[in-house]
């Protein structure tokens, strides 16, 4: 980990973490698919998508409850601006479907 209390540390964190963590999620739930053991057949449209997105958006908590430990305040700062872009785009792709 990377050890400076800047802005530009937490945006790093704050996008890469939940799109590693949404990339590791799909493929465990595809390779799932593939072996049988889960199901996407009768859920609603984009439905795996939208919630592995989410979980993969939450995934950040872990990041702010770390800094936060530090006392890593602007880092913090980067987290929760990188949590609330990631969240609006979330709302733009699917919050439309939802609603």
């Amino acid at each position: 980990m990377i050890q400076r209390d800047e802005i530009w540390v937490g945006l790093l964190y704050g996008i890469l973490i939940p799109a590693a963590g949404f990339m590791v999620l799909y493929n465990l739930f595809s390779l799932l698919e593939i072996k049988g053991a889960a199901s996407g057949i009768g859920f609603s449209e984009n439905f795996r998508e939208r919630t592995l997105a989410i979980v993969a958006i939450a995934l950040n908590l872990f990041i702010l409850s770390r800094f936060r430990k530090r006392r890593w305040e602007k880092a913090m700062r980067g987290v929760v601006i990188a949590t609330s872009v990631l969240a609006i785009a979330w709302l733009m792709m699917y919050g439309v479907k939802l609603f």
